[in-house]
């Protein structure tokens, strides 16, 4: 249910932003009221804590010029003290006054409405979920003699948001679920297999945790007895894992426009120009799939979206938040996101894929004479103002002849230009999956939940 210390803050909230509005064109309130609760379980320790969660307001303000942010932990008290409180905290300098421009008066147009997406949370205990994450550690240490830990780990969040302005009063409500299994194993090489997942209930996480036993002892198995990779240039198979990675990487970043507002992404400059194959289609959005990164409003008030970034191998639109989308003249496309209440909200990706083609896996496996096929995402990072990207995989199994072999080679890292890989997609698989478990930052910090993945894509890169 929907945060009742939020929801007993409506009229504190109302009340300032009235204040607020005297010396202000334009004032927003954010509430935030987020729960996290960590259960896990090894060979040795398990434990159940707080997760991160946080509680407070964050106030928008827009003077015409300039936008101005300020957060608390309370709206309560004497509105016009706070008020008067507020407005002499946030000056800027006449060198940054300078530099803005005026512009038209900020949208506020009324809305009234409450979201909800149910969980099934409250019907499994603090002790079930961790005898849960027992039973899958001692599962997976049971499977083989050389398995030296296996650890369980389940992750709940719930989210409460209360956003008011003078003509909107919205509230959102809704929780995620994720799961992590881990085998350490050790057959002369020691190694990690791990199998990540997440969903907006737990009963559906639970039978995918149930069934990735299995699929991490197998899976160190081949680990162990990987081998590095001849660094060269291959026709590649990418998982929805590795799909979602080139999606983040390459045209993520690089297309949140509070960069084109800085001058600082290749993107702006080739909107409306092929930057990829025309089989190449990306959307991202938190209305676009049902992942973590699914909200119904962003931290600006803005309904969420569901944005195509690449059409037909076109590039032709960015991600923004209010302050880019206002300095840029553009509609906010509902990725203005905070890492808390306590930090500004920048232009974030979201839920980012490719979307789905025509073609089948089998076939595109039997396309390549000599290549690899690519899961699990690792790490990566892009440059975007030279369109540069570099993206590791877990691991790769090595085609030959258009079969799958028992050839494995771990790690793999993948590198090289942005349009060159985009453009080099030739074939693009009839199946889809979003894998909502990880994290982003705006570069090294500003962390948010994000998701990321698509169909089976038929690329040529560099490996090493």
């Amino acid at each position: 249910m929907f945060s009742t210390y939020l929801d007993g803050k409506r009229k504190d909230m109302k009340e300032l932003v009235a204040e607020l509005k005297k010396s202000f064109n334009y004032v927003s309130i954010l509430g935030t009221d987020v729960s996290s609760t960590n259960y896990r379980a090894d060979k040795r320790l398990t434990s159940a804590q707080d997760g991160s969660g946080e509680c407070g307001f964050v106030i928008k303000m827009h003077d015409g010029k300039s936008f101005f942010e300020y957060s608390l932990d309370d709206v309560s008290g004497d509105k016009k003290a706070l008020a008067e409180h507020i407005v002499s905290s946030v000056k800027t300098t006449p060198s940054l006054d300078k530099r803005m421009i005026s512009v038209a008066a900020l949208k506020d147009e009324p809305l009234k409405k409450d979201f909800v997406r149910e969980t099934d949370f409250a019907s499994y205990s603090d002790e079930y979920l961790l005898g849960l994450c027992k039973d899958l550690s001692a599962k997976i240490c049971e499977k083989d003699e050389k398995v030296l830990n296996g650890m369980a780990m389940i992750s709940t969040m719930l989210v409460s948001k209360l956003f008011i302005t003078e003509n909107r009063e919205l509230s959102q409500h809704y929780g995620w679920a994720y799961g992590y299994l881990i085998n350490v194993y050790n057959d002369g090489k020691l190694v990690q297999a791990r199998d990540i997942s997440g969903k907006d209930n737990l009963a559906a996480l639970i039978v995918k945790l149930n069934a990735g036993v299995d699929k991490v002892v197998d899976l160190a198995r081949h680990l162990v007895k990987a081998k590095p990779i001849v660094p060269g240039v291959y026709d590649v198979i990418t998982d929805p894992s590795i799909t979602g990675l080139i999606a983040h990487e390459a045209f993520g970043h690089g297309v949140e426009m509070d960069q084109f507002v800085k001058d600082r992404a290749m993107a702006k400059h080739c909107v409306g120009e092929y930057v990829a194959s025309p089989i190449a289609n990306m959307h991202d959005g938190a209305a676009a799939t049902e992942s973590v990164a699914s909200y119904f409003f962003d931290d600006d008030g803005v309904l969420a979206h569901d944005t195509q970034i690449i059409k037909d191998g076109i590039l032709v639109a960015g991600l923004s938040d209010l302050a880019s989308a206002t300095q840029l003249t553009t509609e906010p496309t509902g990725n203005g996101r905070r890492e808390s209440f306590k930090r500004k909200a920048y232009s974030r990706m979201t839920n980012t894929f490719f979307t789905v083609g025509k073609d089948k896996l089998e076939d595109m496996i039997a396309s390549v004479k000599h290549g690899y096929m690519l899961f699990e995402t690792n790490n990566g990072m892009e440059d975007p103002k030279n369109w540069q990207i570099q993206c590791t995989a877990e691991y790769g199994i090595e085609i030959v002849d258009g079969k799958l072999t028992e050839n494995y080679v771990s790690p793999v890292v993948m590198s090289g230009s942005v349009p060159e890989l985009l453009k080099s997609i030739s074939m693009v698989s009839d199946n889809f999956e979003v894998i909502g478990a990880g994290m982003c930052g705006k570069g090294y910090k500003e962390w948010v939940r994000v998701s990321d993945g698509g169909p089976n894509l038929k690329v040529r890169v560099k490996l090493g």
